[in-house]
């Protein structure tokens, strides 16, 4: 049996790939559905677009569910404070998840263009809100989240909804925009018609390069304007899950991590190998074009994982009550099933994905849409 604080690591990286894994196979859903009218220059070729998500969204969800799951079983008090302090957030948040299934059945609904553009718009809103509120909420995690503890460990939440748009956390909210919508792009240039894909190809380098821009400038404002988080005095990695019961110490660098592990430095570095093989590839050679975006999103997000180590959700008000990979999780015992579980069922899950995309290669034509509307 693993020792508990070498399965805390194991959980906090699982929550990690979950978390990659949900923003690279939804990501993309969300990426396209943003750019529809962007993309779309006509009824047929938003038929296009739409036909490369819809066969797979639904599947691709399934990393959203298994992210939240497991949060809820491994990290328990992470799961209460966010969900209970953000909860306007976090209905947002469902409610453009909701809106997208709904866009899909109803735009074709009735034959009026009023209607079909109304529920195209809705969609581009459902990928756009996605796609910012999650960066938002991973800058605020930086910024330190307003909750605290009392004695008897009751949490209570002391902000507001709109005391989540910090400028800092706009800026992350804007690096994951146009990171997902290279992210839609890239795919749309692997998937799409040919003359829809070429404009794609266009786009993902443009939206790939924004991103980089504002990716090294959240860079430097965390290094130089975000005062960091650090556990004071010892550490004591297999104790009870007691958030109290350590000293937090605020005005350490972000980036300490990566000074004492450098290995952390290969997250970046992937982000930013991931995006420049967008410019390179996503033109020529689709499939590299993609696989280069993927890299990129998984880059980022162990990058942002990787400087709020050992922190889960650092807080604002209290920095003492903050949680910490250390003092937040479920039982040892817990820990270990739901570890066991994983090593059984996340490979089947795998290959069924890959069974599924594996099915559903190619591209999906413009004159094949042509036809098929016309049969109608």
């Amino acid at each position: 049996m693993f020792d508990y604080d070498t399965l805390r690591v194991i959980w906090w990286a699982l929550i990690g790939v979950l978390l990659a894994a949900f923003a690279i196979m939804d990501g993309f859903d969300f990426g396209v559905a943003a750019l529809l009218r962007v993309l779309g220059r006509d009824e047929h070729e938003r038929h296009v677009l739409l036909q490369t998500i819809e066969p797979t969204w639904e599947g691709n969800q399934v990393w959203f569910i298994l992210g939240g799951g497991a949060v809820f079983a491994a990290w328990p008090l992470l799961y209460a404070a966010s969900f209970s302090g953000l909860y306007v957030a976090m209905f947002v948040l469902l409610l453009a998840f909701i809106i997208r299934p709904v866009g899909f059945n109803f735009r074709e609904k009735v034959e009026d263009t009023r209607w079909t553009r109304a529920w195209d718009y809705a969609l581009v809103a459902s990928g756009v809100i996605v796609m910012t509120v999650c960066g938002v909420a991973f800058g605020n995690l930086f910024l330190g989240l307003p909750f605290h503890y009392d004695a008897d460990l009751r949490m209570a939440w002391d902000g507001g909804f709109f005391d989540l748009f910090h400028p800092f956390a706009l800026l992350c909210g804007l690096v994951s925009l146009s990171m997902l919508l290279a992210h839609g792009a890239a795919w749309v240039s692997l998937k799409a018609d040919e003359r829809i894909a070429a404009r794609a190809a266009n786009l993902a380098r443009v939206f790939s390069l924004v991103y980089l821009v504002l990716f090294v400038g959240a860079g430097i404002w965390l290094a130089y304007g975000m005062p960091g988080y650090a556990v004071a005095g010892p550490v004591v990695t297999d104790g009870i899950s007691n958030p109290l019961a350590k000293q937090v110490a605020v005005g350490a660098s972000w980036f300490a991590g990566y000074m004492e592990r450098p290995y952390f430095w290969a997250a970046p570095v992937v982000a930013f190998a991931g995006a420049l093989g967008v410019q390179l590839f996503v033109a020529r050679q689709g499939f590299l074009g993609f696989f280069s975006s993927c890299l990129s999103v998984a880059g980022t997000i162990a990058a942002a994982g990787f400087a709020l180590f050992p922190f889960l959700m650092p807080s604002s008000v209290d920095p003492r009550s903050s949680l910490t990979v250390w003092d937040a999780s479920s039982s040892q015992g817990t820990l270990f099933l739901m570890m066991c579980l994983v090593v059984v069922f996340l490979p089947i899950i795998l290959l069924y994905t890959t069974w599924v995309f594996r099915i559903m290669r190619g591209r999906v034509s413009l004159e094949q849409v042509r036809k098929s509307h016309h049969m109608y």
